[in-house]
């Protein structure tokens, strides 16, 4: 994975792991690779791997069973509010980036129906 060095890189490894739960990748009540194998798969420190698992655990998206491991979270409407919560974030990451081009709301819109019927 190529990290953007503007992003700590426990939450964009994070992101990547709420993608894949949003995805299906990753299905409520999976379990997750240990902190050393998520360190030595995303190429991070042990100490950065547990971050990722802290914070994950601190929004309700995953579960810490002591001796067990950890397990996506098994509430398919915690699944569903991160999905409705990424999406929100890219429409506005989008609508931001048109309006520093130029571009009214109307227009961004316009243009996402445009490219929608090329499809």
């Amino acid at each position: 994975m190529d990290f953007d060095a503007s992003i700590p890189i426990w939450m964009q490894v994070a992101t990547c792991i709420k993608t894949d739960m949003v995805t299906g990748r990753l299905p409520p009540g999976e379990k997750l690779p240990g902190g050393r194998e998520l360190a030595v798969r995303y190429t991070i420190n042990p100490n950065t791997a547990a971050r990722v698992y802290q914070e994950l655990e601190k929004e309700g998206l995953v579960e810490m069973r002591r001796g067990m491991g950890t397990y996506v979270t098994d509430s398919p409407d915690r699944i569903q509010a991160l999905r409705a919560g990424m999406a929100r974030d890219a429409v506005r990451d989008y609508l931001k980036k048109m309006a520093s081009l130029g571009y009214a709301r109307r227009e961004a819109a316009a243009m996402i129906s445009q490219e929608d019927e090329k499809c």
